[in-house]
């Protein structure tokens, strides 16, 4: 009797996707990750448990685990949210708009990050702190090819005369470094500005002063011996 023929896998057939979360388990995923964030912000990677984000979420440990398995599947799906949110306001700078009211909308629109989620923007800073361990995939990887987009965007402008030549990679760190500021040391920004302006005030007096700051950096300055076109 001649062998049966075994027939091989069809490699054309796509795997099945995952099944749509219903919203009971898409609300479960929402309180965790908040819940997350809370103990994440406070604690750092190494410092958070299981236990304690269950506890700040409402629900039992092993309910929790039945949705994110390990707690690095909660930071990282945290960090890459973050990420994404992080970054949309530098995705947005366009390339045919006008510089300054480009840069201009980036500071206004990363000190409004830093006054309305200033636990994701800590949570940002330990990971960075600590050596971005869990997630540098998404920073040599993600981050940094919008960085270099970006960067030739300004360095075009620059080449156009519409801007004056600086380093763009530095430029994009300096706005990072000093809109960030106002969320990571929000506890000494405050303290140091005193009761008379330490409220919501506080982020339209930096604006302007950003504004002013990289705006005056930022204007091509006419060359010694010319006189500036009227």
């Amino acid at each position: 009797m001649a062998p049966r023929k075994v027939k091989s896998a069809d490699s054309s057939v796509a795997p099945a996707k995952p099944r749509p979360l219903t919203r009971i388990q898409k609300e479960k995923q929402d309180i965790i990750l908040e819940a997350a964030l809370e103990v994440f912000s406070v604690h750092g990677f190494r410092g958070a448990t299981i236990d304690q984000i269950a506890e700040v979420a409402g629900m039992s440990k092993p309910n929790l685990l039945y949705y994110f398995p390990k707690k690095e599947e909660i930071h990282r799906r945290l960090i890459s949210e973050l990420l994404d949110n992080w970054l949309a306001p530098l995705r947005d700078m366009d390339e045919t708009g006008d510089p300054f009211t480009e840069i201009r909308s980036y500071i206004r629109r990363k000190l409004e990050m830093a006054r309305d989620f200033p636990r994701e923007s800590r949570l940002f800073a330990n990971e960075m702190l600590r050596g971005a361990e869990h997630v540098i995939d998404m920073i040599e990887v993600d981050l940094k090819s919008l960085v270099d987009e970006k960067a030739k965007v300004l360095t075009a402008w620059m080449d156009q005369g519409k801007l004056s030549r600086t380093d763009p990679y530095h430029l994009i760190f300096s706005i990072w470094a000093t809109t960030q500021h106002y969320a990571d040391f929000d506890v000494q920004v405050r303290a140091v500005l005193g009761r008379n302006r330490n409220g919501e005030g506080r982020f339209d007096d930096a604006a302007r002063y950003l504004e002013h700051l990289f705006m005056h950096g930022l204007t091509p300055r006419p060359r010694q011996g010319l006189k500036p076109t009227p």
